[in-house]
């Protein structure tokens, strides 16, 4: 015996009865199962079967979608061998460990809850998210997507996913239906998985907007974030006792050039509130300088504006309602604001 042997390895009765039914062959050999013995289990007819390259499945029938995750998770991770216990209990299930890969695409989606994706057990393939230097290829149900940097995994029933937003990026990349498309986006917002900002910084990054069944969607989701974000708004005015303001109008000076629209006023005390939905698109300096442009202009005309963007909306109301009658209060120490028409938008 040397110092690689495992001690007491565990028979393989009970590695077949793990609640982990599936092992690569490294953490195979290291509970003490040797290459000849691997092949013979998984000879024609035998109780396991090789699922994927290095990576088995200790029984005969079909994989459950629990075990093709964790399949595709070990073929793709950088295997660590320190994670395999080589004297394990045997009254403790196999933990394994993945390094370097974690669900991507439309499983990620499924696993995060969406609605609007097919349940595991009717995808074919099942993407794994890996570094790009990494050498894999796809094969079987393991379709390998490759990144420069990987994004902080979201652990999902105990594994590794993908954030909302990089795994709509590359479930879009594989989607021609517009259809399919305007429906995963518009989930994302709606069902709160993630502001409209985050999803385009991804969909720009993959270089997906010049798809022009992509950019329509895009169109649509923005549009569906601006009336979420107008609604936390109002609830907003409403449930924290603000006075009541002139929602969506034009400021203009009398006989003057037109100062900008803001989604809502507050003319006796000069304070506006404007949503900033910028997306991260090519002109996005070139709208934040519209942004400050406007800004400047109508504090020097001695009105307040306060931004207030979707995601604070959603994370911290309370807060955001104190920014606004903070600003509210501050009014009757200022000296008055230049006068200005007030429009409908």
């Amino acid at each position: 015996m040397n110092h690689n042997t495992p001690l007491s390895p565990r028979p393989l009765h009970q590695l077949a009865d793990a609640r982990r039914r599936v092992l690569t062959a490294t953490q195979l050999r290291a509970h003490g199962v040797a290459t000849a013995e691997i092949n013979e289990q998984c000879r024609a007819g035998g109780p396991w079967q090789q699922f994927l390259p290095g990576v088995y499945l200790l029984h005969p029938g079909p994989p459950t979608s629990e075990e093709r995750l964790n399949a595709v998770l070990l073929y793709a991770a950088r295997e660590r061998t320190a994670g395999v216990p080589s004297q394990p209990e045997a009254d403790q299930p196999h933990r394994p460990v993945y390094a370097e890969a974690m669900i991507t695409g439309l499983a990620a989606l499924t696993l995060h809850g969406f609605s609007a994706t097919p349940p595991l057990t009717s995808l074919d393939r099942i993407d794994v998210l890996v570094p790009r230097l990494r050498r894999l290829r796809s094969t079987g149900c393991a379709r390998i997507v490759r990144t420069p940097s990987l994004p902080k995994a979201e652990q999902v029933t105990g594994l590794p996913v993908a954030p909302v937003p990089r795994a709509l990026a590359d479930a879009v990349a594989e989607l021609s239906d517009a259809g399919a498309v305007r429906r995963l986006l518009t989930e994302a917002v709606r069902g709160g998985h993630c502001e409209p900002a985050a999803v385009v910084r991804e969909l720009t990054a993959a270089k997906l907007l010049g798809r022009p069944h992509v950019v329509d969607a895009v169109d649509s989701l923005l549009a569906e974030g601006r009336a979420i974000a107008e609604d936390r708004l109002y609830t907003m005015v409403r449930e924290y006792g603000l006075p009541d303001p002139v929602w969506n109008v034009d400021l203009r000076l009398p006989g003057g050039p037109h100062l900008g629209g803001l989604d809502a006023y507050w003319p006796e005390h000069a304070v506006a509130v404007e949503l900033d939905t910028r997306a991260p698109r090519q002109d996005e300096d070139a709208l934040w300088s519209e942004y400050a442009r406007k800004r400047e202009h109508l504090e020097r005309l001695g009105i307040t504006v306060v931004y207030v963007t979707p995601k604070k909306l959603r994370e911290s109301l309370e807060q955001q309602a104190a920014v606004v009658r903070t600003a509210l209060m501050a009014s009757a120490d200022r000296d008055p604001a230049a006068y200005v028409v007030v429009l409908p938008r």
